[in-house]
């Protein structure tokens, strides 16, 4: 196993493949776009996440530039 396959806590792979999120960067009222065809397996990792750093969660399964996934907002 590489580092790149490596999970971190912070970390999430609703598909099976790595995605790093800059959660120090996340302020209230950001949004980020993850690309995934396993929406309920984001929805659920990020939730976990927010939930340790006690943030408040908006979600919303989007198309975004040809792409399906998951758009988050950080509400609090």
């Amino acid at each position: 196993m590489t580092t790149q396959e490596v999970l971190l806590e912070s970390d999430i792979a609703p598909d099976g493949v790595r995605i790093v999120i800059d959660w120090g960067k996340m302020v209230v009222g950001a949004s980020v776009f993850i690309p995934c065809i396993n929406t309920d397996s984001a929805k659920k990792q990020v939730t976990k996440m927010f939930k340790q750093q006690k943030w408040g969660l908006q979600h919303h399964v989007r198309i975004e530039g040809g792409k399906i996934g998951l758009r988050i907002w950080r509400t609090t």
